[in-house]
C-alpha cells in the first residue's frame, strides 16, 4: 500500500510531531475500530475511535478506545452542554471533511473542542485514524491533546 499524506499527517509533520503510520486492509469492508486495532496488531485499549456529536449547531469531537461506548451524559458534562447527541453520519463529511471509519482528530475543515477519553494519558502511544481509511497514526496522547487542545476526561460507559 502507497502512503500518501493526509490532511492530519501534514499538521503533524508542520508541528514537528512524531508519528508512526500503520496502513491495513480495508477491502473486506471491516473498518470498525476493534477489527482495526486487530489488523495492526495493536491491543484494543490503545487504538481510539474519533467521533464527532452535537447539541445544536455546536460540534464537539470525542476520542475513546474502539471497543468502548461513549457516555453521552459524561459528554455533555465534560462539553458543558445539557444534552448532545451524535452527528448523523450523512453530515460528517460536510462539517469534518472526512468519512466514517476514516474521521481523524487531527485536520477537521475546523477545530471542534475535543475531549479524550482519561485513560489514554498513561498510555506511551495510542493510535488514531490518520485520515482515510486504511490508515492509521500512533503517537503520544500529549501531542494529540496539544494538537487539537484536546482535554482529557472520563467519557466511556
Amino acid at each position: 500500500m502507497q502512503i500518501s499524506k493526509t490532511n492530519a499527517l501534514r499538521m503533524l509533520d508542520a508541528k514537528g510531531i512524531s508519528y508512526e503510520i500503520h496502513l491495513y486492509d480495508n477491502e473486506d469492508g471491516a473498518v470498525h475500530g476493534t477489527a482495526v486495532a486487530e489488523k495492526i496488531g495493536k491491543a484494543p485499549e490503545t487504538v481510539f475511535k474519533t467521533l464527532v456529536s452535537h447539541s445544536g449547531q455546536n460540534l464537539y469531537v470525542f476520542v475513546i478506545p474502539v471497543a468502548e461506548e461513549l457516555d453521552l451524559k459524561k459528554a455533555a458534562k465534560a462539553a458543558r452542554e445539557k444534552k448532545i447527541e451524535m452527528l448523523p453520519m450523512k453530515d460528517l463529511l460536510k462539517w469534518t471533511g472526512y468519512v466514517r471509519g476514516g474521521c481523524s482528530p487531527v485536520g477537521m475543515k475546523k477545530l471542534y473542542p475535543t475531549f479524550i477519553e482519561h485513560s489514554a494519558e498513561i498510555l506511551d502511544t495510542m493510535a488514531v485514524s490518520a485520515g482515510k481509511i486504511g490508515m492509521q497514526m500512533e503517537l503520544v496522547p500529549q501531542e494529540l491533546a496539544d494538537m487539537t487542545g484536546a482535554v482529557f476526561c472520563e467519557l466511556i460507559k
